[in-house]
């Protein structure tokens, strides 16, 4: 005699985990990352290829990228440690310019919401309005007939 098969529940966070990646947000989140990452890149190359050759310039002809300190070695090795600062300032430049350019984009997408719900408000109260002068005008009328009955 066959025993029956035996069907094994999957644990609930697993079926918990299924329902947060199907969700449409993570989609957009992930969206979000790879359009960031491209963006990233763009700014990045605006700023080593543009900005900061003109600062550069300004400054004397100095290349940030190439700015270091170098630390002798004490302990009697010919090797000496270097700290890159040049590139630390390149990376901040990045990540003002980058922080810069999402507050202007998320600033322009927040007023065109609020102009988008402000003509929306304007358009629902015109219709109440509307609405309103329309009940009075049938109570009117209702009273009118109810008048002319009489």
């Amino acid at each position: 005699m066959k025993k029956p098969a035996v069907k094994l529940k999957s644990p609930q966070w697993l079926q918990d985990f299924k329902d947060f990646i199907n969700q449409g947000s993570v989609i957009d989140l992930a969206v979000g990352v790879v359009i960031g990452g491209a963006f990233g890149q763009i700014v990045s190359s605006l700023v080593a290829d543009i900005i900061m050759p003109i600062v550069g310039l300004i400054g004397g002809g100095v290349d940030f990228t190439d700015l270091y300190w170098e630390i002798p070695n004490f302990f009697g090795a010919d090797t000496a440690a270097r700290i890159n600062y040049g590139n630390f300032l390149q990376n901040v430049v990045d990540f003002i310019i980058i922080a810069f350019a999402i507050f202007i984009f998320i600033r322009v997408i927040t007023k065109a919401k609020a102009k988008i719900a402000a003509e929306e408000a304007k358009k629902a109260a015109e219709e109440a309005k509307q609405e309103d002068e329309n009940t009075q005008l049938l109570r009117e009328i209702r009273d009118a007939l109810v008048k002319k009955k009489k």
